[in-house]
């Protein structure tokens, strides 16, 4: 799989991924079919400022938040907005 491709796969993912629900790096690359290119998701997601892509929906697999280009208090609160965070 090509990197345009893949990114373009990641892109897909993470655009269905409802409101107030997460998935992980990891699940991402699962469903982009590239299940060890979580690292790659990370990087494609921290380069991403379409907000039809909800990146912000994305976190680590061992359930803190990973980073976002916006800032992690900014995914933080959009989280909690949402109801996917309870802190």
């Amino acid at each position: 799989m090509n990197k345009t491709r893949f990114t373009r796969c990641v892109f897909e993912v993470v655009k269905k991924i409802p409101r107030g629900e997460i998935l992980t790096y990891k699940e991402v690359a699962r469903r982009a079919g590239a299940p060890l290119a979580y690292r790659a998701v990370g990087r494609i997601l921290s380069k991403n400022y379409d907000p039809a892509i909800p990146c912000h929906r994305v976190i680590k697999s061992n359930g803190t938040l990973g980073g976002y280009n916006r800032g992690i208090q900014k995914k933080k609160a959009l989280l909690k907005k949402e109801g996917a965070l309870l802190l």
